[in-house]
């Protein structure tokens, strides 16, 4: 039996370790806070995060790092991205030597403009090909009531990427490997900027062609980014590209799309702050995700009038009217 331990114990961590615990992995969490470690122990649940969803009883939780993480096959990370490095230097010590590291998290982090797969090598100080990434149109709520749906489980080593896949695989959550790491990351990452700027569109009242226009022209921009990075572009047409712009940019579930729905409907971002209770990764990773298109000459315009809205105070109708009034171009893939 595989053992596993999930770092983080709100809403997507929680659900994540539901699911090993579900597909016959011994599973731990790892929790800061002592009174959500005890709830889940003692009443199978997650108050804070995930009211009324009953855990598998199987599933245990503690606030001692080294005893997470005795025994380990799979530490997975479900931190907040900006917080990785921080968290992991601190557990660093702890990890199993030939523990392979998943990264549920979709941001870049701000200041070195590393996806989460590098920031994990560098700091844990292990290569890549034991370090995976899970990703995919996964919006929680449906998942922590089991509906159906897929990932990606993403390595460049094959063989670590199906012992992950068997680890987590359910009759309800379908999953797939593949060795494009790079694609799978932007894609998980990029989206939630786009996103962003659906959500706005969405508050301003813009419509269903204005939404449609952003996710195709989003996907041609995280397209584009990946092309410079050396990403496999039929990662982008499957469940971590497309697949996962869509159910983040059209669902009212979305986290990035409900932050920008509140944008759009005039709220100033400190007031949009005040009432968003998890994390919204586009919000600090645009500029991040921009700065690292700047440094490969890569054209994003949509990420860009987000960055303007979301933090140079740029009021949406001028955003809408900057992509509006852009030059004319033929539209083919990736342009």
């Amino acid at each position: 039996m595989s053992r596993a331990v999930v770092f983080g114990t709100g809403s997507w961590g929680t659900t994540f370790a539901m699911i090993l615990a579900e597909a016959g992995t011994k599973t731990t969490l790892w929790g800061r806070r002592a009174s959500v470690v005890d709830a889940i122990n003692d009443r199978h649940e997650n108050p804070e995060y995930l009211p009324g969803l009953r855990l598998p009883e199987t599933l245990r939780a503690t606030t001692d790092p080294a005893e997470a993480m005795e025994g380990a096959d799979f530490v997975v990370l479900a931190v907040p991205a900006q917080t990785l490095r921080d968290n992991l230097a601190v557990w660093k010590p702890y990890i199993p030597r030939d523990a392979v590291l998943v990264s549920l998290m979709k941001g870049v982090e701000r200041g070195t403009c590393e996806r989460m797969s590098e920031v994990i090598s560098e700091v844990a100080g292990v290569p890549l090909d034991r370090v995976a990434v899970v990703s995919g149109p996964n919006l929680v709520p449906e998942l922590a009531r089991r509906q159906p749906a897929a990932a990606v489980v993403a390595c460049p080593d094959e063989e670590v990427a199906r012992r992950l896949q068997d680890a987590c695989h359910l009759p309800w959550f379908r999953t797939y490997t593949n060795p494009d790491v790079v694609g799978v990351e932007l894609g998980g990452a990029v989206k939630n900027v786009i996103a962003l700027a659906v959500g706005v569109a969405v508050g301003m009242g813009l419509g269903d062609n204005v939404a449609a226009t952003l996710m195709t022209r989003g996907l041609a921009e995280i397209a584009r980014l990946g092309a410079a990075l050396g990403a496999d572009q039929h990662t982008f047409a499957g469940l971590a590209g497309m697949g996962d712009l869509v159910a983040t940019c059209s669902s009212p579930l979305s986290r990035n799309r409900t932050f920008g729905e509140n944008l759009g409907r005039g709220m100033t971002l400190a007031e949009v702050v005040a009432v968003t209770k998890q994390t919204a990764e586009g919000v600090k990773s645009c500029e991040s995700v921009l700065e690292l298109a700047r440094k490969h000459d890569v054209e994003m315009p949509i990420t860009e009038v987000v960055v303007g809205v979301v933090h140079d105070g740029m009021a949406p109708d001028e955003a809408a009217m900057l992509l509006m009034s852009r030059t004319p171009k033929p539209e083919r893939y990736g342009v």
